[in-house]
């Protein structure tokens, strides 16, 4: 099984629009990859980003005479080093995931930051097996500092319903469902201003 999820890196490549400054941070990549033992094969080849580096700034100086598709030159030489960072990135964030023990400091040896893990959002309603068999959990967001909770399940694909006791937690456990079926889930909140509408509903094996 690989493990190379657990604890990883996310490449952060912010390259700056204006052409001196992506100049400055291609000059930077270059060097920081250039002998570097967490990067002993950079792909594309520091060669082939090196003669687009020198393209773009051929190009750029050449706009200073205002002379006729100049500029769309450099706009060319631009895109195509564009493209080369974004490939090299794609290299750097591999390397870190095949070896997450060391994935900082391949990130940031190879001139790079570091992006943090999208944060995790916790779902509007789930259900989840119990420790014990034909016992289900279901968690349910919070919809007020005071509510209360009602629940419903249905073994027939939602035909009928069955009622279960309200509680004042966004949280219930219900035990004794047909083990080997699939089982529907509801709930709805009950606040102040009344009752609300079902929610959608999540289904669960039950084992």
């Amino acid at each position: 099984m690989s493990t190379t999820s657990q604890n990883r890196v996310f490449v952060a490549l912010k390259l700056p629009l204006p052409v001196p400054q992506l100049i400055k941070v291609t000059q930077a990549i270059i060097a920081a990859q250039t002998a570097n033992p967490h990067i002993p094969t950079p792909s594309p080849p520091l060669a082939t980003l090196t003669a687009a580096l020198d393209a773009l700034v051929t190009t750029e100086a050449a706009t200073k005479t205002r002379a006729a598709g100049t500029v769309g030159a450099r706009n060319v030489a631009r895109t195509t080093l564009l493209s080369l960072l974004q490939a090299s990135k794609a290299n750097v964030q591999q390397l870190s995931d095949l070896n997450p023990e060391q994935g900082e400091a391949i990130v940031t040896s190879a001139g790079m930051g570091i992006r943090k893990a999208p944060a995790r959002t916790k779902p509007p309603f789930a259900a989840k097996q119990g420790a014990i068999s034909g016992t289900v959990v279901l968690v349910a967001r919070a919809a007020a500092v005071r509510a209360s909770y009602e629940w419903e399940w249905s073994g027939d694909g939602g035909k009928t319903w069955t009622t279960l006791p309200p509680t004042l937690q966004a949280k219930t456990e219900i035990p004794g469902l047909p083990v080997a079926t699939t089982v529907l889930f509801r709930f709805r909140a009950v606040t102040k201003a009344g009752a609300g509408d079902w929610s959608l509903q999540t289904s669960l094996l039950v084992k």
